[in-house]
């Protein structure tokens, strides 16, 4: 497995919401990384866990999520390659939730060590990461608005703007298709819906004419369509371009 590519696509990831000069590119790519690869429904780090490296997302699709007393999982983030979702550990000691795969997943791990020495050398880097940890934020707060107050089909509709957007803006997807390699279990766990509630409306969605998922394959018939029903904005994720669509 070529380690460069997948600091590649945390450089990639970085670019796009903050940019970095020649220097601060190569100083990233030098990052020491060890590759480990998981099986899809894994934990890369457990609640409660203290960890000494950092968590690439090299390749696959990766969760933050909590179980509550009954069994029951919420989804709280869906991180994409290039993504450090753990970033917050160079700080924070103990894992207050699990970090987890929903697919087959590579990950990079990166020591700690390695990372304080290059933020405190490049403060532009440094900014890079704090920057990335305010978007998560602004991540956070748009999930909580949809749980809290959106209908189903317009939180249903608001994951798959969001899920494209990002998916578009390192490079996996050309802003209509790409690959969703989620179950609908899944998808209602990160919305906070029961599955056959989520069922239901998602075929609404389809039969509206809006998206088609196919074979783990989400393809955006309505762009604008499901924008409106979304009430999708995508300026919350402080994306340096944005991808527009018709």
């Amino acid at each position: 497995m070529d380690k460069d590519l997948y600091l590649h696509g945390l450089v990639r990831k970085l670019e796009t919401s903050s940019p970095l000069q020649s220097e601060e590119r190569d100083q990233l790519l030098r990052l020491p990384l060890t590759l480990k690869q998981f099986e899809s429904g894994l934990d890369i780090v457990s609640e409660g866990e203290r960890t000494k490296q950092c968590c690439l997302v090299a390749e696959g699709l990766v969760c933050r999520y909590k179980i509550v007393g009954d069994g029951q999982r919420q989804i709280l983030s869906l991180h994409l390659p290039g993504d450090i979702p753990d970033i917050h550990s160079l700080l924070i000691e103990v894992m207050d939730h699990n970090l987890g795969t929903l697919t087959p997943a590579t990950v990079g791990l990166i020591p700690h060590e390695a990372v304080r020495s290059l933020t405190r050398s490049y403060y532009r880097i440094a900014e890079a990461f704090w920057r990335e940890t305010l978007v998560e934020a602004a991540i956070y707060r748009e999930w909580m608005v949809g749980i809290g107050r959106r209908s189903a089909p317009s939180r249903i509709a608001h994951l798959f703007c969001e899920f494209i957007t990002k998916m578009t803006a390192i490079g996996l997807s050309d802003g209509k298709t790409c690959e969703l390699p989620l179950t609908q279990p899944e998808i209602a766990d990160a919305l906070g819906l029961s599955t056959v509630h989520m069922n239901k409306k998602l075929r609404e969605i389809r039969q509206a004419g809006l998206v088609r998922l196919r074979a783990n394959r989400l393809t955006i018939l309505d762009w604008a369509g499901l924008c409106r029903l979304a009430e999708f904005d995508p300026d919350y994720l402080h994306l340096r371009e944005t991808h527009p669509r018709k």
